[in-house]
């Protein structure tokens, strides 16, 4: 049986969203309704989602600032934005943050499916052909394999060595959140695995030492940067 699909719902207009969310759920798909913006970031980073569906305005944290929480975490995950609004500097603003789509108020139930069905396909096909080798500067690291290799030299990576680089090598030249990383390999974020990837970070920067040009940065309250002279390039 095909696992169903992860959503987070984000909707503060509690009968629309348990609508939503009853729907999507006959539908097949698994949808966790959060009520406001920062109750939609603490499931995001404590949860694996397929695709996130956020009204644009919420109390506590609005859906665009929610949205580039997301995006600064996962630049991947496909986001779908429901509005009120049709003026074009919104939808503009909803785009320019990396929405997928823009859905406006009112729509039926079906179009919103529709449209998460054409995404997570686009998704789907852009996923079979992810990148299996990154190019670290002078380091070649194959994920799949989970070797490091620079010239003649190649280092066989942990299982958690290897999961820890991939993360950061999809977020080269920028911040790979702390909680995120946490909740995507160790799935909890207490305090002895926070300590756990600390010690794989500093594994990391001695394998990477070979390559001046690079580096593992921290970036003080957020998280981890890897830094690779390619894409500063």
């Amino acid at each position: 049986m095909e696992e169903k699909l992860n959503i987070l719902l984000c909707e503060d207009d509690e009968n629309l969203g348990m609508l939503l969310r009853e729907y999507l759920q006959a539908k097949g798909y698994n949808a966790e309704l959060c009520p406001d913006g920062e109750a939609g970031y603490r499931a995001f980073v404590k949860n694996r989602f397929d695709i996130c569906v956020l009204d644009v305005m919420m109390p506590k944290k609005d859906g665009f600032t929610l949205a580039q929480e997301i995006r600064a975490a996962n630049t991947e995950v496909p986001i779908v934005f429901l509005t009120a609004k049709t003026l074009k500097e919104d939808i503009l603003e909803g785009f320019k943050i990396g929405a997928d789509d823009y859905i406006t108020k009112p729509f039926s139930m079906e179009e919103l499916t529709f449209r998460i069905e054409a995404i997570l396909r686009r998704v789907k096909g852009k996923k079979s052909r992810e990148v299996s080798v990154y190019q670290i500067g002078k380091f070649s690291f194959d994920t799949k394999k989970q070797i490091l290799s620079i010239g003649e030299k190649s280092t066989k990576l942990t299982t958690k060595e290897s999961e820890l680089l991939g993360l950061l090598c999809s977020h080269q030249n920028e911040i790979l959140q702390r909680d995120f990383a946490l909740k995507a390999i160790w799935v909890d974020d207490n305090y002895f695995n926070a300590r756990s990837m600390d010690v794989y970070i500093t594994k990391l920067r001695k394998h990477l030492r070979d390559d001046e040009s690079v580096e593992i940065i921290n970036i003080h309250g957020k998280g981890y940067k890897l830094i690779t002279p390619e894409k500063e390039n």
